[in-house]
């Protein structure tokens, strides 16, 4: 089992995720073979590699979408710190996915109904947890949208007339607004246009830096990584291959796969 690296500024700190183990096939497929991994406070994690490396799996596997077929998998947040999250039953498992993870999809229509409003939208992950006082749901919503920069003249229009970008917004503001312990991003920028794509990370950057989250970013664009990962984990046909810190993986590679990766994108 590979141990997860642990960069030198982080050494003295515990890990608010950390992942030993995780293996998942599909009929004869291995998606994940002995995947291990650590996050830690305000750090942002990235995870690169091709399409088939097994990155989606990563992620569904952290949200709680579905369970391995071997690992364990620990988050510290009130109530189940210490805990195999995967040993949980389904109703545990929606309370820590809903209070302590966020998650902004690559595609929106996964993570938003595209036919309510942005604010519904919002209200509808606090209502999941339990709220139910419209006023404060109001609020907590607009609060939300107005933190992921979202134009709060247009909060009661739905994502369906929105743009991607709009609508990455929205989803940014449904993930962080019970305060979750991690946020989960999958490709967050794929699809738009340049100039979009920075204001979104720029916004994820301001978010990261006054709040602290720990984020893990999955993507395949090494510029987007460089720009937000402190760290980064190269995958390639279900295995890390390397990782380390951002700077020293991406202008240094030692694994050929990770040579090929940053040199096709030269």
């Amino acid at each position: 089992m590979e141990a997860a690296l642990e960069p030198p500024r982080l050494e003295h700190q515990q890990p608010v995720l950390r992942a030993m183990g995780l293996q998942k096939s599909y009929g004869r497929v291995t998606a994940l073979a002995q995947v291990s991994l650590a996050l830690y406070p305000g750090e942002v994690l990235g995870v690169v590699g091709e399409s088939g490396s097994g990155k989606s799996t990563l992620l569904r596997l952290l949200n709680l979408q579905e369970p391995p077929d071997g690992g364990d998998y620990r988050l510290e947040v009130p109530g189940y710190a210490g805990q195999n999250l995967f040993a949980l039953d389904r109703y545990q498992a929606r309370q820590v996915r809903v209070r302590h993870i966020g998650i902004v999809y690559q595609n929106p229509h996964q993570g938003l109904r595209m036919q309510h409003t942005a604010s519904g939208n919002v209200a509808e992950r606090l209502i999941l947890a339990g709220e139910r006082r419209f006023g404060w749901l109001r609020r907590a919503a607009r609060e939300a949208l107005q933190a992921s920069e979202f134009p709060l003249e247009r909060l009661d229009e739905a994502p369906l007339r929105l743009s991607g970008g709009m609508q990455q917004r929205v989803q940014l503001a449904k993930a962080l607004a019970l305060q979750p312990t991690l946020l989960l991003l999958d490709e967050p920028t794929t699809g738009l246009d340049v100039s979009v794509q920075a204001l979104v990370l720029d916004t994820l950057k301001r978010l990261q830096r006054e709040r602290g989250i720990s984020m893990l970013i999955v993507s395949h664009d090494l510029g987007v990584i460089r720009t937000l990962a402190d760290r980064v984990l190269v995958m390639r046909a279900g295995r890390v291959v390397e990782q380390g810190l951002t700077d020293q993986v991406l202008e240094d590679p030692q694994h050929p796969y990770t040579q090929q990766l940053v040199h096709a994108k030269l």
